[in-house]
């Protein structure tokens, strides 16, 4: 049996896009030389891993587990390459960042510039969807970082947290509560409260905010949008309030005038964020810098976190720069 990583990549690629057409252009191939070897690949191991109709692509139940595999093979080859990497500049080449969706507009800004000053020749790959999206891709090794919400534990990753983020409440200029000086999080559950959509780990955060949220949204299936920008668009035309992170405020566009924002009554509701990768990542050098890149940021409304909050880190690995 002879099987090359490039048909393995062909293979990840069909499985990624579906339809064989897609997936010839992912790789930057024709289809018929993705087809032909997929085909190779499927008579070298005497097994059907693709079902096909008209250039789309189903996996059967045996080919799934094939894939599986397919990840870990090419997601050792590429620590193979690190490792040899590693041995000239753990600073040097690309990282590939995943970052979760509320996070990205507020940090990146900030990120880019400190990291392309601290280390020209690391650029940024970034990636932002759902965390259990990035959680997959980077035990994939499609990615070397995450940055996430906690909690956050899962097997073979470690964390370390960045910094904690306040939530601040939001709602339109002419709204009753701007007589207010701080608002009850009870009080959300009687307001028309406006979510990110389910996947969202910020959402949860937020309905977990009253005993009562949980139970009004299942009953009034309230507004969800994409995005936190979204949200703010609605909720300056009116349509209701909602909860943000408080790194989304500044900066707010001609439409902040129709906004008001007040804090929360006793306890600040807040997040923490932490960046995440696998244990077996051989730079840890570049996580550091990344790590020391957005402690120079210090994003508004948030509060940074010292080293110490490093968790499952070996320590001997992560030395001054």
């Amino acid at each position: 049996m002879h099987i090359t990583l490039t048909e393995l990549r062909y293979l990840i690629a069909l499985d990624k896009e579906r339809h064989f057409g897609r997936a010839a252009k992912r790789a930057f191939v024709s289809q018929p030389t993705l087809s032909v070897a997929v085909k190779k690949l499927e008579g070298e191991l005497g097994v059907t891993v693709f079902e096909r109709n008209r250039g789309e692509a189903r996996v059967t139940p045996i080919g799934r587990r094939i894939i599986e595999q397919a990840y870990r093979v090419l997601g050792e080859v590429s620590a193979l390459e690190a490792v040899a990497e590693q041995g000239r500049d753990e600073l040097a080449g690309p990282l590939r960042l995943g970052v979760i969706y509320t996070v990205g507009p507020y940090l990146l800004p900030h990120l880019i510039p400190a990291l392309r000053e601290a280390t020209p020749d690391m650029p940024l790959i970034i990636e932002e969807n759902f965390t259990g999206t990035l959680t997959q891709q980077l035990r994939n090794n499609e990615l070397d970082a995450v940055i996430i919400a906690m909690p956050y534990d899962v097997a073979g990753l470690s964390t370390w947290a960045l910094y904690d983020e306040s939530f601040v409440v939001v709602m339109p200029q002419k709204h009753p509560w701007t007589a207010r000086e701080s608002i009850d999080a009870n009080d959300l559950a009687d307001e028309d409260l406006l979510l990110l959509g389910p996947g969202h780990c910020f959402r949860d955060q937020v309905l977990s905010l009253c005993d009562d949220c949980r139970d009004r949204e299942r009953e009034r299936q309230p507004q969800a949008g994409s995005s936190l920008e979204t949200i703010r668009h609605m909720v300056a035309s009116g349509l209701g309030v909602t909860v943000l992170p408080r790194s989304s405020i500044p900066g707010l566009s001609e439409e902040s005038r129709l906004l008001e924002t007040r804090p929360f009554s006793g306890d600040t509701p807040t997040r923490r964020i932490a960046v995440a990768w696998r244990k077996s990542f051989p730079r840890p050098r570049a996580i550091n810098s990344l790590r020391k890149a957005i402690m120079q940021c210090d994003p508004s409304g948030v509060t940074l976190l010292p080293e110490e909050s490093a968790e499952n880190i070996d320590e001997e690995a992560f030395v001054e720069l």
